[in-house]
């Protein structure tokens, strides 16, 4: 495979599409090129060469930064050999965006909760642990009190293996959840509708929010869930940026409930989000938006001139 030259950002992901499209062209605008590879590729070999790292495509040289738009699922050692790789590219002084420490944080629902909950997020009453009878009884002691509850895979995404517990559907004891059982109190929604709100948080503030209104409980555009624009507020903009701020991260898609006692809950903050819905019910183009952010995170270390 022929090198690629340095102007060239690396856009990690197997299955690019519109996003890797979108993304494309966004930094030709820069000047620059976007050129796809997947982490399943990428290598470290410590040997008499200095290129610890070598990635399909950059031969020569590292990329100039790397975009990650997925991180491909597989063993635990598989997968934290390819967030390895992403830290020691930060290591080296590249622009990860987002960075292996914030996938970490928010690919792990635990972790995100207790990131949310220690800063003081309203986020819905959560429990994880590995115990099939303490997750049994818990089941049991929320139902009695009249309360549903969200089963889901403590990593997983777009609504796939999500279970909503209530007397019709009891707990269930799946190797889809790898032994641990995360279960979160169901917010009953606000009004006749299934919906939430994802707001889309790039450099710290809240650009864009849509609602998306499901056809079952379950709200992901993936589970078929249509898109309608919905007008950023302070309140929800505050606790989106809130949320993203507490995890620490570049952009993130910020999924919102409304109880019905009209108070909004953080129920996700993704930050490996698609917008390909968000997208068609805003006006401005969001690639640009997150390759503009992307690029002034690059030329704070590097003497580059970012082109408008």
């Amino acid at each position: 495979m022929n090198p690629v030259p340095q102007s060239q950002v690396a856009i990690i992901t197997d299955e690019p599409g519109w996003h890797g499209s979108e993304l494309v062209s966004a930094l030709q605008k820069h000047g620059l090129n976007g050129h796809f590879l997947s982490l399943t590729e990428c290598q470290f070999c410590f040997d008499d060469n200095n290129n610890f790292i070598r990635m399909p495509g950059f031969t020569d040289c590292l990329p100039l930064g790397v975009f990650v738009r997925g991180v491909p699922g597989g063993t635990l050692e598989q997968v934290i050999f390819r967030l390895d790789i992403l830290h020691a590219l930060t290591a080296m002084g590249i622009v990860v965006y987002n960075g292996s420490r914030a996938i970490e944080r928010t690919v792990d629902k635990a972790m995100t909760t207790w990131l949310l909950k220690h800063a003081g997020i309203p986020t819905p009453p959560t429990w994880v642990f590995e115990s099939a009878d303490e997750a049994s009884a818990l089941c049991e002691n929320e139902l009695q009190a009249g309360h549903s509850l969200v089963m889901k895979p403590l990593f997983g995404s777009q609504g796939i293996g999500v279970h909503l517990i209530n007397r019709e559907n009891p707990l269930i004891h799946d190797e889809t959840f790898a032994g641990l059982y995360y279960l979160q109190r169901y917010v009953e929604p606000a009004g006749e509708d299934w919906s939430d709100i994802r707001v889309f948080v790039i450099a710290g503030k809240a650009v864009a929010a849509m609602r998306r209104l499901g056809k079952t409980w379950l709200t992901n555009r993936a589970q078929g869930a249509s898109c309608e624009y919905m007008p950023l507020d302070n309140s929800i903009s505050r606790l989106a940026e809130a949320a993203v701020a507490a995890v620490s991260i570049d952009y993130a898609g910020v999924d919102l409930m409304q109880d019905r006692q009209g108070m909004f809950q953080v129920i996700e903050v993704n930050s490996i989000p698609a917008w390909w819905g968000l997208q068609s019910v805003t006006s401005f183009n969001i690639a640009g938006r997150l390759i503009d952010h992307f690029m002034s995170r690059i030329g704070e270390g590097h003497s580059l001139t970012v082109l408008s």
